[in-house]
């Protein structure tokens, strides 16, 4: 915590809607997902995995209407950790940030071990070739990703959406193909069925759907990047929410269809990994299965990207308010990007698989439990951010209707509150036990919250002008 001593540069970018939709679909990665994670949810969820996109839709729809509203009075690119601020005061605003910067970082460490497992898997069966430790590749991808991110946002937004463009064309001839070819005789059919409260595991479905989505802040952290914000803002996260849950509702009604509804959740379980080469082979043949599985490769690449960028810029939003050391919130002079931030989650990620390599960590386990930890981070921080703009939009009357200023806030915060007791009460499935490992990860992730808080009402009786400035106050 120090002194910023001189104002940093604004953050610089020329981004459309389609370039900012693309970059928050990159987040949750459309390939990556469809292959790698919803697999998850259908061992969890079975063919209740469409319906429960849709209802996460929903609700963050209708979080978005007030998220919205409150983005046409605060225009602030400090994303949810602003909006808590705002809504909620300062300390809850800093123990959000410490909760986003965390979860951010540890959601995208889930892409360094699944890039190794597919890149290793690629490479000694297609290709004949050496074993090479899961530990190289994935020091490789974080390099890769670091110096991406360390340049202008513009290089990034190009990447991203020439990946998109590819996964989703991907994922498209997949639910085609499985729709109509059908599932197998006696294997139910397509038929789907509606989640319930009292389902098993369906806090945790709940949980890895909702973390799909969460690259939708995004939108509001860019705006410093993108142009006319007041427009692109507010259509690019409609349809990045709304675009995202209808997009992966299909592809899992597609699993359902190619499994049947009756097996669909025990093939999920069997076959975790390669359910979606498997399926694509049956259905298209080996040739194509293997361009996509260096289609694969870039999408893993693509979403850790996205997922930089964001832990980056509230990092690097941290360090303007003076919060964290000011390196964090320097500008580079050329790219216009947060470079010390962007470099310093990059570091972090490496010492990580270095760690993780040393203690022979399963590459195959890390990156699901590391995908799970950080959404549940994210989500409490949603939670947060609910109730923000419900408080805030209340204190601060507006001529927009009542629909955007109570309902729709209200409404939200009850349906995320809903998944965030779901997700803690079956958090220890996630990691595999009730062990100390599982109640540790808990405890810590409401204690930076926690932690936020409190070190924000330190800095009011130390450093009362740092504290003015928390949540981005000053831009």
């Amino acid at each position: 915590m120090v002194e910023v001593a001189d104002r940093p540069r604004r953050l610089q970018g020329n981004m459309g809607v389609g370039e900012l939709v693309m970059s928050v679909l990159a987040f949750s990665a459309p390939l990556t997902t469809v292959a790698g994670f919803v697999p998850v949810l259908l061992t969890f969820s079975g063919n209740t995995g469409p319906a429960i996109y849709i209802v996460a839709t929903v609700i963050l729809v209708i979080f978005s209407v007030g998220f919205t509203a409150m983005g046409r009075i605060v225009p602030n690119p400090g994303g949810f950790y602003a909006f808590v601020t705002q809504g909620l005061g300062r300390p809850a605003g800093l123990g959000g940030a410490f909760l986003a910067t965390f979860g951010y970082a540890i959601i995208g460490f889930f892409a360094p071990p699944f890039f190794a497992i597919t890149v290793q898997s690629y490479v000694q069966n297609n290709l004949n070739g050496p074993h090479i430790a899961w530990g190289w590749y994935a020091l490789a991808i974080v390099a890769a990703t670091t110096a991406l991110a360390y340049r202008r946002i513009d290089l990034s937004a190009k990447v991203l959406t020439a990946v998109m463009v590819l996964e989703v064309l991907i994922v498209i001839i997949f639910d085609v193909v499985s729709f109509l070819k059908g599932s197998p005789a006696g294997a139910g059919g397509a038929s789907l069925s509606l989640p319930w409260v009292t389902d098993s595991n369906i806090g945790l479905a709940l949980l890895f759907v909702v973390g799909n989505f969460f690259g939708f802040e995004a939108t509001v952290i860019f705006r410093e990047e993108v142009k006319d914000p007041e427009k692109t803002i507010p259509r690019a996260t409609y349809l990045a929410v709304a675009g995202i849950g209808v997009f992966y509702a299909i592809a899992a009604w597609a699993y359902v269809t190619y499994a049947g509804a009756a097996k669909v959740q025990g093939d999920a379980k069997a076959n975790l990994g390669g359910m979606f080469g498997d399926a694509l082979t049956d259905l298209v043949g080996r040739t194509f299965v293997d361009i996509v599985t260096v289609l694969l490769m870039t999408s893993i690449l693509a979403s850790m990207l996205s997922i930089h960028n964001v832990a980056a810029r509230y990092l690097y939003s941290l360090g303007t308010d003076g919060v964290v050391p000011a390196p964090m919130g320097k500008v580079h002079a050329r790219h216009g990007s947060p470079h010390v931030a962007a470099s310093l989650i990059g570091a972090l990620w490496a010492i990580g698989i270095g760690i993780f390599v040393a203690l022979g960590s399963d590459p195959n386990v890390l990156y699901a439990r590391a995908s799970g930890i950080g959404s549940f981070a994210v989500l409490l921080l949603l939670f947060a951010a609910s109730i923000a703009v419900f408080a805030y939009l209340r204190r601060n009357p507006t001529n927009q209707s009542a629909w955007k200023t109570t309902v729709a806030p209200v409404l939200a915060a009850v349906g995320i509150g809903v998944v965030a007791v779901l997700a803690v009460i079956n958090y220890s499935d996630l990691l595999g036990g009730s062990g100390f490992v599982t109640s540790f990860c808990l405890v810590f992730t409401f204690a930076l919250f926690v932690i936020g808080m409190v070190v924000a009402r330190v800095l009011r009786d130390r450093r009362p002008e740092v504290y003015q400035r928390i949540g981005r106050q000053e831009l």
